[in-house]
């Protein structure tokens, strides 16, 4: 559940939250922050295949850390570069955050979380995490990023910050499973 966290959470917020926020707190026009979730999902099309392709050359866990510490480096400037409300760099934060923020982790989730299973449990558990953490981090992230937009972008970030943290720590906790037999 914990791997997930980051990838889950965070996606949410820059994919549904970002609208909310770019809006109602910048001031930033809905076409421009959709064609920036459009953009950056165009260029995550190409991003996560090459994670994915990645993680079997240097490993699950190397490629998904770079996502879940980029995700939490990248939180103050996410929000730093939507508060600017320029075009340019909003679009920029929104490729950033989902191809090296996103993609990294999602490109290896799949088969990272079933190689942590052996083969009599397989989808049982990757399943069961997978589908818990949806609906605790993804599922809840838009809500609670809505909860505290009155504190500012220092408390967004954080939670973002807390949620990569999360998946590090699991991540960490993991057995790198590149090079293991599937039996």
């Amino acid at each position: 559940m914990g791997a997930r966290f980051a990838e889950n959470g965070a996606f949410y917020i820059y994919t549904v939250f970002v609208l909310v926020y770019g809006t109602q707190r910048v001031g930033i026009a809905r076409e421009t922050v959709l064609n920036g979730i459009l953009i950056a999902a165009a260029c995550a099309l190409f991003a996560i295949p090459l994670c994915g392709a990645l993680s079997d050359r240097l490993g699950r866990r190397p490629v998904y850390l770079f996502g879940a510490c980029t995700t939490a480096l990248f939180a103050y400037p996410l929000f730093w570069l939507l508060d600017t409300g320029s075009t340019p760099l909003v679009w920029l934060a929104l490729v950033v955050a989902l191809v090296f923020a996103h993609s990294p982790m999602y490109g290896p989730q799949a088969a990272f979380l079933s190689e942590l299973f052996g083969t009599r449990v397989r989808y049982s558990g990757a399943s069961l995490g997978s589908q818990l953490s949806s609906v605790v981090a993804g599922g809840l992230s838009p809500f609670i990023a809505t909860a505290l937009l009155p504190y500012g972008r220092g408390a967004l970030a954080s939670y973002l910050i807390v949620m990569a943290l999360v998946t590090i720590v699991a991540v960490l906790m993991a057995s790198e499973t590149r090079h293991q037999t599937m039996g």
